[in-house]
């Protein structure tokens, strides 16, 4: 039997209100709303996840959005309006399963695109498959792709406190994360620059080669 992992532990302060709502959209569990508090747990085995889920539920008052089994991983999300029942249903796994926060893997951003001028086409074709808001032609667009998935929700709630922008498609689920940004050049690039300050100030263990 492998020993399980714990790939992502990512607390998020404050939802800010696009990527509150992709998440409700697109979501088969509990609504969040703008403000409220969340906590990404990612394991692997991903059948871990039922387990995180149990103890999390249990210990305090927060309510899941997501707990998604794929291939490799499982991912549990949890919210509340009280920042301190997430940290506490959060130190409740970790205690639970053995684990400390400094046990998750460090994220590691895989690639960006920085586009402008996006070209009429190519934001057609976007849009055939965003769960967000439209790409316009003209505006400029940012991709991020990051490892282990999950930690794309941090860093795409950072950048829209960070700037004006707007969130196209977010995907936390399965080997990378993504997300898509548009808006002015500026403010992507805004986006852009918070996005990688928030990834790299997360700490934890390199991952395995």
């Amino acid at each position: 039997m492998s020993t399980p992992t714990l790939r992502t532990y990512a607390f998020v302060d404050r939802m800010q209100p696009q990527c509150a709502a992709h998440i409700a959209a697109t979501s088969p569990g509990d609504v969040p709303l703008a403000g409220m508090a969340e906590l990404y747990i990612e394991m692997a085995p991903g059948n871990e996840v039922f387990r995180a889920a149990d103890i999390a539920l249990k210990a305090a008052g927060v309510r899941p959005a997501l707990q998604i089994i794929e291939r490799e991983f499982g991912l549990l999300e949890i919210h509340s309006e009280q920042q301190a029942e997430v940290l506490a249903s959060g130190d409740a796994v970790l205690a639970e399963l053995g684990m400390s926060e400094s046990d998750r893997l460090r994220p590691q951003i895989a690639s960006t695109q920085f586009i402008t001028n996006v070209h009429p086409y190519q934001a057609q074709l976007l849009n055939k498959w965003r769960k967000g808001s439209m790409l316009m032609p003209g505006q400029s667009l940012f991709v991020m792709e990051v490892a282990p998935a999950a930690y794309i929700s941090v860093a795409a709630n950072e950048a829209e406190k960070a700037a004006d922008i707007t969130v196209i498609e977010l995907r936390a689920v399965g080997r990378f994360g993504r997300m898509f940004l548009s808006g002015t050049e500026s403010d992507v690039q805004a986006a852009r620059d918070a996005a990688v300050v928030a990834l790299e100030a997360i700490d934890g263990q390199e991952p395995a080669r």
